[in-house]
């Protein structure tokens, strides 16, 4: 797990997923002989939907889970076991939570009950492979949700295991990961990068991309001032 202050956790909350992205990939090297550019997918695909945008960013450590939401004869882990790992867990927590049922999303995996004790157990947010309901209620408790999308109806709910790998939507989770997420999705900041030195790209890319949008405002803009402001480096 990332040894993080909680300066550093403001910091990343402050900027967004992209930009926490764009940064990892700046330090990334390449890890072919010779080099040349490679970028890293440590981020959620397309599949993976921000219920409530309006929430902003929220950063937390994983700790992750996998259910079945229909299959009644699934492996069935009691569920005061999970949220006692929460209680124990570091904090602020990402509940990633992956639905393994045989019909992934036809049931909920995550309701209005179930937000309100992971609020309280310091989770900050809550990424779920599949569906949720209750999305009204889980908006006045004030957890934010990431999923696939939303259903009105559950099946029989079981817990499978708690903190093992998952894969949501693309990206491989591990338990106590760093997890970055907003309106577009989820950012896994990798084992092995500094999150200082992170925050310091964030910064620098930020002014960069402001110098840039700002030079698009300016009267007579060309294709050619364009060009000369690409060529403003950040680093």
């Amino acid at each position: 797990m990332h040894q993080v202050s909680k300066e550093q956790l403001d910091g990343l909350r402050s900027f967004d997923s992209a930009t926490v992205f764009n940064a990892i990939a700046e330090l990334t090297p390449s890890p072919k002989a010779g080099g040349g550019r490679w970028v890293p997918e440590n981020y959620t695909s397309g599949t993976m939907r921000c219920m409530m945008p309006d929430f902003g960013c929220q950063v937390g450590f994983a700790v992750t889970t996998e259910v079945t939401t229909n299959d009644p004869d699934s492996t069935s882990v009691p569920w005061d076991s999970y949220y006692e790992v929460l209680e124990k867990a570091a904090k602020p927590i990402i509940a990633v939570m992956k639905d393994v049922d045989t019909r992934s999303g036809r049931g909920a995996t995550f309701g209005d009950n179930m937000a309100a004790a992971h609020k309280a157990l310091g989770v900050a947010g809550a990424v779920v492979h599949g569906t949720i309901r209750d999305l009204k209620g889980i908006r006045e408790i004030g957890l934010p949700m990431w999923s696939h999308g939303l259903v009105p109806g559950h099946g029989v709910f079981n817990l499978v295991r708690i903190n093992g790998p998952v894969v949501v939507s693309e990206l491989l989770v591990q338990p106590g990961d760093l997890l970055v997420a907003d309106q577009d999705g989820v950012t896994k900041v990798p084992e092995g990068y500094d999150v200082a030195e992170i925050l310091e790209h964030c910064r620098k890319i930020r002014a960069y991309e402001q110098g840039l949008q700002a030079a698009t405002r300016v009267p007579g803009f060309t294709a050619a001032k364009w060009k000369e402001a690409r060529k403003k480096s950040y680093a």
